[in-house]
This record gives C-alpha cells, structure tokens and sequence, in this order.
C-alpha cells in the first residue's frame, strides 16, 4: 500500500459479468477505504507475437497481424468505455498468456490485491484444467480476491480467517488488517480440526498467531469436520460471515488438493487468498 493509504486494485477483465462483479464489489468498498482501480485485459496470443514501442504488432508470419490488430482494437474500445462510464480508474492492454500475465503485471506494478470474478469450475475441468482465478491464486505472491456473484451492497462486518494454527508465524496480512482498520470489522480465526485435534492446543496456537500478528478484537472458534471446505460450510450456517480469508502454500493440481482453490470454485462468496510464508 502507497504511503497515502491508498489501495492498489488491479481487476483483469475479459468484458464479462464476473469481471464487472469484481469491480462492483471493488467501487463499494471504495466509499470507505481510498482505492486506486486498473482495468488489465490480456489478448490472449503466442509469444511470437510482440508489440512494439511504436504500437506495431509484429508476429513470425503464422499469425495474421490484420487479426490481432482487430482484437486489438475492439479490446481498446471496450476499456474506454469502461473508463468512461467509471470515473478515475485506469485502464491498460498487454500480450501474453492469460495467468502468467496477470500475476507478472500485477508484481511489476506493486498492486495491493486482484480482484477477479469467477464462474468456477467442477469436475474434470477442475481438475485438470482449474479456472484462471485458482491458477492466480495458486502463484500470486500478491492477495486475490475472488467472488462469483454481486456483492456491490457488501457491508464488511465480519472478516473470518481460516488457518491451521499450528503454522503461527507471522504472515502477509497487511492488506486484511488494512481492511479491518478502516471497516471497523470484526475478525474470526477459525480451524477445521479433527477428532483427533486438541482444541486446547489449537486456542493456545491462535492466541501465538494473533501476538505474532497484531491481531486485535477477534473472535476464536474451532470445529471439527471432514475437511476445510464442508467445515467452512457448515461453521457459515450459523456464522453469517462477510468475507473468506484464507492462505495457500501454491501446491495445487492434480496431485495435490488445495482447500483454497476448492473454495475459490465452490463457495458463493467473497474470497481474499494470500501467500503462505
């Protein structure tokens, strides 16, 4: 975050509804807390084809350059409109791959968060492909937000932070306790454990996470379940939370299964994930 306070929101757009969402949610927020918007879209192409300084799109003759130039071109139409209807956000055209794109131009450009809206994903085509927002949030040493639906009347009056506790060194929660600063939200540390699990010894490492963290007016709970995803579930039964902050340690696909990305598909709403130090 600017020395300002101001907050650094890329939200990469492909001109559907859940990148509109994204910025819905984003624009409310920004009642209260001082955001700086950037709207990315990436034309998705091969490496072999650049654009120059001078704006000229060069290809190794495999690719029509006439083609690009058109996607081009309406891709530019639709961000100046988008910076015409919204006042003060930003707008910026690259090219690349869509997930290594986004990730590098947001780190090059000291962003706070992404924000990303999201259909998800189910099935093989999770498994095997997974959807752009859990690749991001799978690499991104910046925090993503994520969310399926329209959230652009969200309050934030509860902020719940699911962690295995017995990791309790200190994280990059800057942006969650920015968050927190400015809302006045209240924050739940919450652990899915196992029958197994002593619940005293989970408390005792909340407590560590918390000193550790500078973690202040929160809230402790600890359920048991079958996993982190169905005991999120069934703790927001009878918790009605705002927003789901959660880590990952970037293992996911196929052979590891990330209770993160598995969240970012399935559950209806509002997401921050961060890098697990």
């Amino acid at each position: 975050m600017e020395k300002n306070g101001t907050i650094k929101v890329l939200i990469p757009t492909d001109f559907s509804i859940e990148a509109e969402y994204a910025f819905m949610m984003v624009n409310n927020l920004s009642k209260k807390a001082n955001m700086e918007v950037t709207f990315l879209h990436i034309l998705n192409v091969p490496d072999t084809v650049t654009l120059g300084l001078d704006n000229a799109i060069s290809t190794c003759g495999e690719i029509d350059v006439n083609f690009v130039e058109v996607q081009r071109k309406m891709a530019l139409e639709k961000l100046g409109e988008l910076k015409e209807k919204n006042t003060g956000v930003k707008t910026d055209l690259i090219f690349g791959h869509t997930t290594t794109g986004i990730i590098k131009y947001a780190e090059d450009n000291n962003f706070d968060l992404i924000a990303l809206g999201t259909k998800g994903t189910s099935g093989l085509a999770e498994r095997f492909i997974g959807s752009n927002a859990q690749l991001i949030a799978r690499k991104s040493e910046i925090p993503v937000l994520t969310l399926m639906c329209d959230r652009s009347g969200l309050e934030l009056q509860d902020i719940l932070l699911v962690h295995n506790f017995e990791e309790n060194d200190p994280q990059n929660l800057s942006l969650m306790k920015r968050i927190i600063e400015i809302f006045g939200t209240k924050l739940h540390l919450l652990q899915i454990a196992t029958k197994h699990d002593n619940e005293d010894r989970i408390k005792e490492n909340m407590l560590i996470f918390a000193q550790k963290n500078d973690l202040t007016n929160y809230e402790t709970h600890v359920i048991r379940d079958h996993n982190v995803e169905v005991g999120i579930n069934h703790f927001m039964e009878s918790h009605d939370m705002d927003v789901i902050c959660i880590g990952t340690h970037g293992k996911g696909g196929i052979f590891h299964k990330s209770a993160t990305e598995t969240l970012i598909n399935h559950l209806y709403k509002p997401i921050i994930s961060y890098k697990i130090k």
